[in-house]
């Protein structure tokens, strides 16, 4: 299929869709998130109005379907536990926690912040030689912070390891205020914030730079859905802040609450997820 580049879009220095002229007068387009997620590349010939869809091939397919399945499955069961946890928290007994709950749920959002960063490293690339996007080596690391898919995977991934850090601190007895502020409740704000700045790129990659409503793209509700989840978590994380003079917490009501509300927006884009495939 013969093209020249035509059009480049994207957020600030990165590149989230390109459109390229056909020799008969169609076009061809990239884009990152449905190339990432589903091995697409939309073609449209001369005088339609309707793309058609150019796939992977089926090893680069099937990579993207398992690393879906995975990562989706993850934030399912992930985001189930830390609510119930946050239920435990809010309803339970006055001495429960939740603590072990909410570190099971950890471990599932670490599978689901790696699987997710490797489907941005495995998934197919454009070629301007092919007619779809091309298959690549398997690999399980790469190093491409000039890909905003790649980023805002890496990101997320990360936050999901200082979350960790926060749930295996929580587990500890005997803490002073000083530490339960330094160990459990200093990696929580730090991990929101990597939420945050992750879903953040997630939409921008999205809407191609102008963030904004596309209330027809199932991976705009999937990004916006988890992005209300990070904002809720940053709430729980701010209100669970612990008075250095008095020992309280800020306010535990709404720490509890914006933890479940925010493993819930979590549960509903893994499930939703689901359907977000090749």
């Amino acid at each position: 299929m013969s093209r020249t580049e035509e059009h480049v879009e994207g957020a600030g220095p990165f590149t989230t869709r390109l459109t390229w002229r056909l020799l008969d007068g169609g076009t061809a387009v990239w884009e990152s998130r449905p190339a990432r997620k589903r091995g697409l590349l939309t073609v449209r010939a001369a005088g339609e109005q309707e793309g058609r869809s150019r796939r992977a091939d089926r090893v680069s397919v099937g990579r993207l379907r398992r690393l879906n399945a995975l990562a989706a499955g993850a934030f399912t069961v992930g985001g189930a536990l830390f609510a119930l946890g946050a239920g435990i928290a809010q309803f339970g007994p006055a001495d429960a926690t939740g603590a072990w709950v909410y570190f099971a749920g950890g471990l599932f959002f670490n599978t689901g912040g790696y699987a997710s960063l490797l489907q941005a490293i495995n998934a197919p690339r454009r070629d301007s030689r092919a007619g779809a996007p091309a298959a690549q080596r398997w690999k399980w690391w790469s190093y491409e912070p000039q890909r905003i898919d790649w980023l805002s995977t890496f990101l997320l991934f990360v936050g999901t390891l200082v979350f960790g850090i926060n749930l295996l601190n929580s587990l500890l007895q005997g803490l002073s205020v000083h530490q339960v502020n330094r160990l459990i409740w200093a990696p929580d704000m730090v991990g929101c914030i990597l939420f945050l700045i992750s879903g953040h790129l997630a939409l921008a990659e999205v809407c191609h730079g102008r963030l904004g409503v596309r209330p027809r793209d199932l991976g705009w509700w999937i990004v916006a859905i988890n992005q209300l989840g990070s904002v809720l978590f940053l709430v729980s994380a701010l209100a669970a802040f612990t008075h250095p003079s008095t020992g309280s917490v800020v306010n535990i009501v709404v720490a509890n609450w914006g933890t479940l509300t925010g493993a819930a927006c979590f549960f509903v884009g893994g499930v939703v997820q689901f359907f977000e495939r090749p």
